[in-house]
C-alpha cells in the first residue's frame, strides 16, 4: 500500500515511516547535488537562509541537477552529499531524496534529527512526467546544479532509511 506525502510535512509524519514504506509525494521539493549542497550548508551556518529566500522546514532534498534531458537522483553517499545532510536535516529537511547506501552514523543521524532518506529509482522521464514547474531559487551561476524548486505530484518513492534502520542492513 502507498503511502501519501504532501510536502512540506511533519517531523510526526517521518517518524511513522519504516525502511520499506513505498510513498507517493506532491508539493514543493528542492534539488541539490555536489556543487550547491555546501553552499546551502554554508548558508545556514551563517543563519542566511531566509534572507536568500529559502525555507527548507519540512522540506525536501533531492540528490539530483536538473537539465534538459531530464531529472535523475545522484549517489547520495558521495561527501559532498551526504556530508551536508546532517545540517539540512537541522534546517528543517526531513526528507533526503537519491540513491545509494548510507553511512550507518547518517542513518542514525537522520533518525536523531527527524528525517529520513528516500531512494528512487534513475527513471528521468517518470520524473519529467511528475513535475508540474521548475525554477531556480538560488544559485543560478551553477545551471543545472543551482537549487532548484520543483512542484511535483505523485513521485513514488521507497524509504531507505528510517527510525535508525536501514533497507540495506
Amino acid at each position: 500500500m502507498m503511502k501519501r506525502i504532501d510536502l512540506p510535512t511533519t517531523k510526526e509524519v517521518i517518524r511513522e515511516l519504516k525502511p520499506g514504506d513505498m510513498i507517493l509525494i506532491s508539493g514543493k521539493i528542492f534539488t541539490g547535488r555536489d556543487a550547491v549542497l555546501p553552499k546551502i550548508a554554508e548558508l545556514i551556518s551563517q543563519d542566511a537562509l531566509k534572507e536568500n529566500g529559502i525555507d527548507l522546514e519540512g522540506s525536501l532534498m533531492f540528490h539530483t541537477a536538473v537539465s534538459v534531458a531530464g531529472i535523475g537522483p545522484t549517489s547520495s553517499n558521495k561527501l559532498e552529499i551526504e556530508g551536508t545532510m546532517e545540517t539540512l536535516s537541522k534546517a528543517g529537511v526531513r526528507m533526503h531524496l537519491g540513491k545509494g547506501k548510507l553511512k550507518p552514523e547518517t542513518v542514525k543521524m537522520l533518525a536523531e534529527n527527524d528525517s529520513a532518506y528516500l531512494v528512487i529509482p534513475p527513471v528521468t522521464a517518470l520524473l519529467k512526467s511528475k513535475t508540474v514547474e521548475i525554477k531556480t531559487v538560488a544559485f543560478d551561476e551553477l545551471g543545472m546544479e543551482a537549487l532548484h524548486e520543483l512542484i511535483v505530484e505523485d513521485v513514488p518513492a521507497i524509504v531507505a532509511a528510517a527510525g535508525g534502520r536501514s533497507i540495506y542492513d
